[in-house]
């Protein structure tokens, strides 16, 4: 069997083997599930804010299972949804800012913001919601559990939940970027410090708040997003190369940091979820993938729409997003996100078991 079966082989063994032990439980894998970060993760949270970064109009939602918009940047689930389905969860984590019922929230939160980051301009920037705010509605959240079960039964919600975070990508491509000030007082390595700082005490501060099962996601391939190709390729129609050494440098600090927390707290699992290559092989390989285009998204034109340029007016929007790697310029689509969650599952086995 040739390396890229095998590899999509054990993916499957591996998705029916967790759906097995869900369908043979009572209850879900884990007791609850949090996301926290930018757009990848946002289920809605920016509906209640007053920022131009928002999904809550179609053609966005349009493939999720009510075909309404919801929220998320995607045209239909994201790969936080498909993550609680996997893991035997009857319902998503609900945005937090929508104030949803004590039920709904004993089973988790998504606290994630589109136009977040490490760097906490960057949320201002785009009036998001910061990691550090994220991690205070984080601390309210923990209070309504424990008033609903009491003290042991929420340390153990707090500390057996999956916590995923996924930031960085707005930090560099809405900020570092198109930032002359930021270019310019950091090179993209020095930026990246920056930014490793900011990831370090995000999990220290969740650590400190019982938090034991936590997973972050890298930077994608960024010079082959389609808007970055647009904004910066110059006329270009491939990848950009100095774009993907910057998200790769980034990982590599990113795995070295995560690295240095395990040492210092034993009981601390924590998994750096490598979205890099999954993504970099969609694009580059597309018909492996049962993909038919991986330059373009299905919005629009789909080389630089997103939020509110991706609408019902906007020219070109394609009819089947299946077949599409993208959804719009910069956020991949439900058939996408499907794959990826399948490649989180498998390299987050050690959070789930």
């Amino acid at each position: 069997m040739g390396k890229e079966k095998m590899k999509y082989f054990s993916s499957w063994v591996l998705t029916l083997l967790l759906l097995c032990l869900t369908i043979t439980a009572d209850e879900p894998l884990v007791p609850a599930l949090c996301f926290f970060g930018d757009s990848v993760m946002d289920a809605g949270n920016n509906n209640y804010l007053a920022t131009l970064l928002r999904a809550d109009f179609l053609p966005y939602g349009r493939d999720f299972i009510t075909h309404k918009p919801t929220g998320r940047f995607c045209n239909g689930k994201i790969a936080a949804d498909y993550t609680a389905e996997y893991l035997g969860f009857s319902t998503y984590p609900p945005p937090y800012l929508s104030r949803a019922n004590g039920t709904a929230l004993l089973t988790g939160a998504n606290f994630a913001s589109a136009g977040s980051g490490y760097y906490d301009m960057t949320a201002q920037l785009h009036q998001a919601i910061s990691l550090p705010q994220q991690l205070s509605y984080y601390r309210h959240w923990q209070k309504q559990v424990v008033a609903m079960v009491g003290d042991d039964k929420a340390e153990t919600i707090f500390s057996r939940g999956i916590h995923i975070l996924s930031a960085g990508s707005s930090d560099f491509l809405q900020n570092y970027y198109i930032n002359p000030f930021l270019n310019q007082l950091y090179t993209s390595a020095q930026f990246s410090d920056v930014l490793m700082k900011s990831y370090y005490h995000f999990v220290q501060k969740l650590y400190s708040l019982g938090a034991r099962r936590i997973g972050v996601t890298s930077l994608p391939p960024a010079g082959c997003l389609p808007a970055a190709i647009t904004l910066f390729g110059f006329g270009s129609n491939k990848c950009m190369p100095e774009l993907n050494n910057d998200a790769m440098l980034f990982n590599k600090k990113l795995n070295a940091s995560s690295q240095y927390l395990v040492d210092r707290y034993p009981d601390l699992k924590l998994v750096v979820f490598d979205i890099y290559q999954p993504l970099l092989d969609m694009i580059t390989t597309p018909t492996n993938n049962g993909f038919c285009e991986s330059r373009r998204g299905c919005c629009g034109t789909g080389t630089l729409e997103t939020s509110l340029f991706c609408n019902l007016r906007s020219i070109g929007t394609c009819s089947n997003a299946t077949a599409y790697v993208f959804w719009d310029g910069y956020h991949p689509s439900e058939s996408a996100n499907h794959i990826l969650a399948q490649s989180l599952l498998m390299q987050g086995i050690q959070l789930f078991s």
